[in-house]
């Protein structure tokens, strides 16, 4: 386990999303908790899924301004959004169409997000300005806090 990502964050966001099933109020204190826990990150948040024009659109984030339109299969998120793998890109700068929103931005992991009716809501993004900053081992433990994300909202 990363000393940088631990796992008591999921159960962190269990109790703060006890009883709470609004998509919004809950993306952003887990946007919030997210960016309060991890250390060497700048940015953390979310982009959601917009059927009607398939692209992603700025959700609740904790961090710089960012981009409000992603295409779908554009960029680090789009990728994830298309694909429905998690991305975890040790250097954004060599990661082919990367969309820079911001330029302090060194290393990114995004999780899409999925209910379990399969409807596609969007994307878990995190960047960091330190190169590599995301392991394998960030990666599970990330990908099993949107699952209890996706618990909370799939009860609405």
């Amino acid at each position: 386990m990363s000393d940088r990502v631990n796992s008591l964050i999921t159960e962190q966001l269990d109790a703060l999303l006890h009883e709470e099933t609004n998509l919004i109020a809950n993306l952003a204190n887990a946007s919030a908790l997210l960016k309060q826990t991890l250390t060497d990150v700048n940015w953390a948040g979310f982009y959601l899924y917009q059927p009607q024009t398939d692209d992603l659109i700025l959700g609740p984030f904790q961090g710089n301004v960012a981009c409000i339109h992603i295409e779908n299969g554009s960029g680090v998120c789009g990728t994830g959004l298309a694909t429905q793998t998690t991305q975890l890109v040790p250097d954004v700068h060599a990661f082919a169409g990367h969309i820079a929103c911001d330029s302090a931005s060194n290393s990114e992991i995004v999780v899409p997000l999925t209910l379990s009716d399969g409807t596609k809501l969007g994307v878990m993004d995190i960047d960091s300005p330190i190169k590599e900053r995301f392991t394998t081992d960030d990666q599970a433990v990330l990908e099993e806090f949107a699952r209890v994300l996706l618990k909370h909202i799939d009860k609405a």
